[in-house]
């Protein structure tokens, strides 16, 4: 843990900065985490609580009954369940950055939702967004292998941007580096596998010898490791230039990768293992995005189904 206590203003700025790297989050959606964080830091400061590392369970219970009992502004389901997410992400963020040593609101449960579909792109939408990084300049090269490596394997752009050479193997596969550090070994697809040689043998060592010499895979234009923030950028521009006329996120790519897999037939435990879940409830999230689309061809197609 950090020996300097880290005020709340800044724990919440430096989440903020996380999610909307990571995430690929909205102005709107940044903005609505930033209230519901400033209604918490006012309940915090109420209770004379102004260090993260502070913060007990007791305060994130009070600030949920809070929630539930106002009657002057009553919540709904949606904006309650969504403030106190707000709140159990902001406290598994500053968890993993050393800011705490526990999260205070592991027991904090929101209110049961009707459950959201995760949101992933077509086939072709995606081939669109990847032909988007075509090119034979270094930039390109490297554009094309992040972006064709984040589709073959659904990581997480955190996992994809801290990948190390050494960490993609001969025989297709690369080692990924998943939460809480656990690993998993996930296939690497002919046109990835096309897309890495290229980048490492013709791209790669122009990088590199921009900077200090790094084990990274992925580097900028300075030599240096390519970031998260970086990622993104890369991502919007390539889906600016495919015009698809919708917002991608690093996150598009993990859900179209499972989708995609899904509707291929994949069964739902190996997508499960590929995408490093460690729950399998979670991964048949998917499963009902395929079902929707099944249902949705049908009702187009079958000449008795309306």
């Amino acid at each position: 843990m950090s020996s300097s206590p880290v005020s709340m203003p800044i724990a919440v700025d430096r989440y903020l900065r996380h999610v909307s790297i990571e995430r690929g989050l909205s102005a709107n959606t940044l903005q609505a985490y930033r209230r519901d964080l400033s209604a918490y830091a006012d309940v915090l400061a109420r209770r004379g609580v102004v260090d993260p590392a502070a913060i007990t369970s007791a305060d994130v219970s009070a600030f949920a009954h809070e929630l539930r009992t106002r009657p002057d502004r009553p919540l709904t389901a949606s904006s309650m369940a969504r403030m106190l997410s707000s709140v159990r992400g902001f406290h598994r963020f500053v968890v993993e950055e050393g800011m705490a040593e526990t999260d205070a609101a592991a027991e904090i449960t929101p209110p049961k939702l009707a459950m959201r579909l995760p949101k992933a792109i077509s086939i072709e939408q995606m081939e669109s967004v990847l032909a988007a990084t075509d090119g034979d300049d270094i930039q390109h090269l490297r554009d094309k292998a992040l972006l064709e490596l984040l589709y073959a394997t659904g990581a997480r752009v955190s996992e994809a941007v801290a990948l190390n050479v050494d960490d993609v193997f001969e025989g297709d596969v690369v080692r990924l580096f998943g939460k809480g550090g656990k690993q998993r070994i996930v296939p690497v697809g002919s046109f990835a596998r096309a897309a890495l040689d290229a980048y490492l043998v013709r791209a790669r060592p122009a990088f590199s010898v921009r900077g200090t010499a790094t084990p990274a895979l992925f580097l900028g234009a300075r030599g240096q490791r390519v970031s998260r923030q970086n990622a993104w950028l890369i991502i919007r521009a390539a889906a600016e230039k495919a015009q698809l006329g919708l917002e991608i996120s690093p996150h598009t790519f993990r859900h179209s990768f499972a989708t995609h897999l899904l509707a291929g037939g994949a069964d739902v435990r190996v997508v499960q293992e590929l995408l490093g879940h460690s729950s399998v409830a979670t991964t048949q999230i998917y499963t009902m995005v395929t079902a929707d689309t099944l249902r949705d061809m049908y009702t187009t197609a079958h000449p008795r189904a309306r």
